[in-house]
């Protein structure tokens, strides 16, 4: 398995017979590591990542979570956090070895919940990149003004190229703008992001509920697996303090930082982001 090879195809079926899509790198038999991305991203968050890592020897799934990219939208608009943890449970039932679950934001959450709370996912190891219990509300609040503008979309992938730019000051432009065509989805003689806007309500009651910083910490330390916490040195969503905090209450958790990258990890500093994770990856048992 080479860095560059192309991903296989595959469906799996979330709760209430969701249909969400995946590509899969690697070998069938290698031990399975499940990428999940954030809120208002795609599988495609991970195309760097994830042949990286099918290099190193696992057997990499990356899905859509429902209402992204081209994974089915919830029929009623629902998208409450508990449907995504749900979907994360069904995705690892259908495999045949226990997985590594490594999500980011919305994806860590899901992962979280999934290994820490009844009926639990049966996993290898957690590894959250930039979330904890607890956000920034300043941060939070500037990734859903983000969501929210431009409901009418672009006219082509240089001006979304420019809004992502604008939004991400410190990551470099992309060599290649074009990547931006697997974001969008085409209404009308726009293109709009490849998600459902339904879910902006969803999103907006997640900043800080009450009770549930609790209940996150909580599973995490149900989990029983070993927790790795990848905070983004420039991230204005998951404070310093609080990733501390998260680690100093969770016995099973530990941190790490990425310099220079901001709230979406691996998407800023991609090789940082494997050389942070690949020593925790090693020293998994049974890896």
């Amino acid at each position: 398995m080479t860095a560059g090879a192309l991903p296989q195809p595959r469906n799996f079926m979330g709760r209430g017979g969701t249909l969400l899509t995946a590509d899969v790198w690697g070998e069938a038999s290698s031990p399975p590591l499940v990428l999940l991305h954030g809120g208002g991203q795609t599988r495609h968050a991970w195309d760097r990542a994830g042949p990286r890592l099918a290099a190193l020897g696992w057997r990499v799934i990356a899905p859509d979570l429902r209402g992204h990219g081209t994974s089915e939208w919830s029929a009623d608009g629902d998208y409450d956090l508990d449907l995504f943890a749900d979907d994360v449970r069904a995705l690892v039932a259908e495999l045949d070895d226990r997985p590594v679950l490594i999500g980011a934001s919305l994806g860590g959450l899901s992962a979280l919940l999934a290994a820490g709370e009844a009926p639990r996912a049966a996993i290898r190891a957690l590894v959250l990149v930039d979330v904890a219990h607890r956000p920034d509300p300043r941060g939070f609040r500037r990734i859903v003004e983000f969501m929210r503008r431009r409901p009418d979309g672009f006219a082509g992938v240089q001006e979304a190229a420019a809004a992502v730019s604008a939004h991400l000051p410190h990551r470099p432009p992309p060599d290649d703008p074009e990547g931006i065509w697997n974001n969008l989805r085409r209404h009308g003689d726009r293109w709009v992001w490849h998600w459902d806007p339904r879910m902006l309500d969803s999103f907006e009651g997640r900043m800080d509920p009450p009770g549930m910083a609790e209940r996150l910490l909580d599973a995490a330390r149900h989990t029983d697996v070993p927790i790795l916490l990848v905070r983004g040195g420039l991230s204005d969503v998951v404070r310093e303090d609080v990733a501390q905090q998260f680690c100093d209450r969770v016995p099973n958790a530990r941190r790490v930082d990425v310099a220079d990258a901001g709230h979406m990890v691996a998407g800023d500093r991609n090789e940082h982001f494997i050389d942070a994770i690949v020593p925790f990856l090693e020293g998994i048992e049974g890896a």
